[in-house]
């Protein structure tokens, strides 16, 4: 079922964007133009595929505007799931290279601790951690830190990596040994993986409201376009951080006679 959230003013300096994520199980819209921004969300995952580009189309119309109006095509680069993020950077790329339009890689995990900004910054956590359920019992994790007023203005404290529970419960003990500030941490992984993730005293955030994601992909867009983040269609690449994501039917074999000679 969508979500079509209530239309948002628009940016102070005047741009068309289209924007788009499907690294999670929800796919998050947004078209930006000078006469204000236009949000969807809906299911995802394996729907995107098949969805994403009637979906974009239909909201361009909404906001009556048109790919070959845009300044640029903003996309959820990853981490996240391996079909989702293919799906997101061959629409980009095709429509990009298709419109001539340059193209802006939105991280994926930014997208989330953007989407929960107003609640970690209530709980006076200017830190966030975003902890995203990578399947196969690991998780895609990585630290923000607000410093400003504006959607872009976030530090990447931890960069994007791949962790098992026990490896991401290190580094957080960690991080929290080495400052006193306060963190929050949200994210999948906290639902999926539950008491196998040690928080200690970081406040754990729920899951941001429906509509805020494609809220947040939108400004982070704008942001980007305004920093001068404009790349080549061509270079719309999707961030992997699990290098193998399935055995070949010969590795398979070879474990299931492994385990039977066991």
């Amino acid at each position: 079922m969508s979500l079509v959230a209530d239309r948002l003013p628009p940016p102070e300096r005047p741009c068309r964007l289209l924007a788009f994520d499907t690294s999670t199980e929800r796919m998050s819209l947004a078209v930006v133009t000078p006469q204000g921004m236009w949000l969807r969300e809906s299911d995802g995952g394996a729907l995107a595929s098949a969805a994403l580009v009637p979906q974009l189309l239909a909201l361009l119309s909404e906001a009556d505007t048109s790919l070959n109006a845009l300044d640029a095509i903003a996309f959820g680069c990853g981490p996240g799931a391996f079909t989702g993020l293919r799906t997101a950077c061959s629409v980009a790329q095709g429509l990009g290279l298709g419109a001539n339009k340059p193209v802006l890689p939105v991280d994926s995990l930014l997208l989330v601790a953007e989407s929960v900004r107003t609640a970690a910054l209530d709980q006076a956590a200017s830190t966030v951690w975003v902890a995203q359920d990578a399947r196969m019992n690991e998780v895609y994790a990585a630290a923000y830190q607000w410093q400003g007023e504006r959607a872009g203005h976030w530090h990447k404290r931890v960069a994007p990596a791949l962790y098992s529970a026990d490896g991401l419960n290190e580094r957080w003990a960690h991080e929290l040994a080495a400052s006193s500030a306060r963190m929050a941490v949200t994210g999948s992984a906290l639902g999926a993986m539950g008491a196998q993730l040690h928080l200690g005293r970081m406040q754990p955030l729920s899951s941001a409201a429906h509509g805020a994601r494609a809220a947040a992909l939108a400004r982070l867009a704008v942001e980007l376009w305004e920093d001068g983040g404009l790349l080549d269609a061509s270079h719309a690449v999707p961030v992997y951080l699990r290098n193998k994501v399935a055995q070949t039917t010969i590795e398979r074999e070879a474990a299931r006679l492994a385990k039977a000679q066991a």
